[in-house]
């Protein structure tokens, strides 16, 4: 089951059905299933105060994921900051619902066992997210 729940943020505008029907296809496109996945919409300061209670970082950061992985079954907290989705999708020229929809899935890849910190996997990680996010765009939650 996928939730969706928003803190000192308005929900932002997804299609909620559509949306996870999406996120099981790309975790079954890497031989995994969605357990309990639960996401938490919020603002700069929300995700600065759970960067710093639980992973001891002083930044702001577009998503923290939280890896309750059990065998291929994927379970997990995915904390959003839409604050920071926002700012993104400026700097890197993108729409809105573009780089909110790459935030979304960037965590459930990770989640996958996909990483972004060493030598190379940042660019194996921004492969996945635009397969996903083509992958969006064929079931129309993606303007094309």
């Amino acid at each position: 089951m996928i939730s969706y729940n928003s803190e000192n943020v308005k929900m932002p505008k997804i299609r909620k059905r559509d949306t996870s029907a999406w996120i099981k296809q790309v975790a079954a496109s890497y031989g995994r299933k969605i357990g309990e996945v639960g996401y938490m919409f919020v603002d700069d300061e929300k995700i600065l105060e759970v960067n710093n209670e639980y992973l001891g970082h002083d930044y702001y950061t577009d998503i923290i994921t939280f890896d309750y992985d059990e065998d291929d079954i994927i379970n997990g907290d995915l904390v959003i900051s839409l604050d920071t989705v926002k700012s993104n999708a400026e700097l890197f020229g993108k729409t809105y619902e573009e780089e909110l929809f790459r935030v979304i899935i960037h965590g459930i890849l990770h989640l996958c066992g996909i990483n972004d910190k060493g030598p190379g996997e940042r660019e194996i990680m921004e492969a996945a997210e635009n397969k996903a996010l083509e992958m969006a765009k064929s079931v129309n939650l993606l303007a094309k």
